[in-house]
């Protein structure tokens, strides 16, 4: 099979193309003959054996976390009806995804109904799941001005369809006449560039404000949007693209009569389902349309330019390697109830 490996921590030059044995599933494992599979900005960290939320990998390593395709294989214990069944999985701490084959145990894989891309279900399994776990956390209103200072990236462009789902005012904001442009299909009430002096008064003048921020990006585009919080308003914070989180303190709290948290981590996993029940929910808005995710696909040979695109915030929304085209469904295979459904909450 063809896989990108690393070798060496360093630039997304170190991303490099490689033949490697097939797989083989072990007891209660699939093998996923992969068709599309996810980049975060996380694989970017790792990639240069920064610190983060995950510890360096051992070298040499295949990078991804996230896969869809068909299961081709099945391993011991596996009912054989899996085989031909058109799937995603998000593979956990174990890398692996940026390849033509992938394995992992039967419990970590979903079903991918025919109306949904693959692509747009890598985009649910990973992405998705984190998005509905920030709005059951935080979820927005009617009543609500919502600013969304990373709509171009796939959480935020998610977030946004959210917001105006439910009836709120949506200001979404990115950095570039490309990245705006491409904004202006959402159907928000407001489209700003961040990148240019005076975004902030720009939806002031607009709104006196926002009562709502789901904040990604950190740094001084955060602090402009905490500035733009009215009494009482909310700053939701699930990331910090800018490569430093949101600088605030308690003066600011109390001073300016709003509340702020983190999003991610123990809080999402304590809700019903945990994160599983996250990527099932997620994945049930992509076949409802309720989400229509942007994605950017980039060939499996071309890893090195999806990461660089991605850390220069070059790409539009979730960035997607397509290792090969979708393999054929077997015409036989027994895809029913057997396939994975959602969780129940732990008493």
């Amino acid at each position: 099979m063809r896989a990108i490996r690393l070798h060496e921590f360093g630039p997304a030059e170190n991303l490099v193309l490689e033949e490697l044995p097939d797989l083989e599933p072990g007891p209660g494992q699939v093998r996923i003959a992969v068709a599309a599979a996810g980049v975060h900005l996380l694989d970017t960290t790792l990639r240069r054996g920064e610190p983060g939320p995950m510890p360096a990998p051992a070298l040499p390593t295949v990078p991804g976390r996230e896969v869809a395709g068909v299961v081709d294989r099945v391993g011991p214990g596996v009912p054989d009806g899996w085989l031909g069944a058109r799937v995603v999985a998000h593979l956990g701490p174990v890398p692996g995804g940026y390849a033509e084959q992938a394995v992992c145990d039967v419990e970590l894989v979903y079903e991918v109904g025919d109306g949904i891309a693959l692509p747009d279900a890598i985009a649910a399994v990973g992405t998705g799941r984190t998005a509905l776990g920030v709005l059951e956390l935080e979820p927005p209103t009617a009543d609500d001005v919502v600013l969304i200072p990373s709509a171009a990236g796939g959480l935020g462009w998610l977030l946004a369809q959210a917001a105006l789902e439910v009836g709120a005012t949506v200001v979404v904001a990115a950095r570039g006449e490309e990245r705006t442009s491409r904004l202006a299909g959402l159907g928000a009430h407001l489209v700003v560039d961040y990148g240019r002096e005076g975004w902030g008064q720009q939806v002031r003048a607009a709104y006196d404000g926002v009562t709502l921020v789901y904040d990604g990006v950190g740094g001084a585009v955060g602090r402009t949007s905490l500035e733009l919080l009215r009494p009482g308003g909310r700053l939701v914070m699930f990331g910090y693209s800018s490569g430093t989180p949101t600088q605030l303190t308690t003066a600011d709290l109390v001073e300016r009569g709003i509340t702020a948290g983190w999003s991610l981590g123990p809080r999402m996993m304590a809700l019903p389902g945990g994160i599983p029940g996250l990527a099932f929910r997620a994945l049930e808005r992509v076949a409802a349309g309720r989400w229509r995710p942007l994605v950017s696909t980039y060939p499996l040979e071309e890893a090195a330019r999806a990461h660089a695109d991605l850390e220069g915030r070059v790409a539009l929304g979730k960035v997607v390697l397509e290792p090969a085209m979708e393999p054929a469904m077997n015409p036989v295979a027994a895809v029913g109830p057997h396939l994975q459904t959602l969780p129940q909450e732990t008493p």
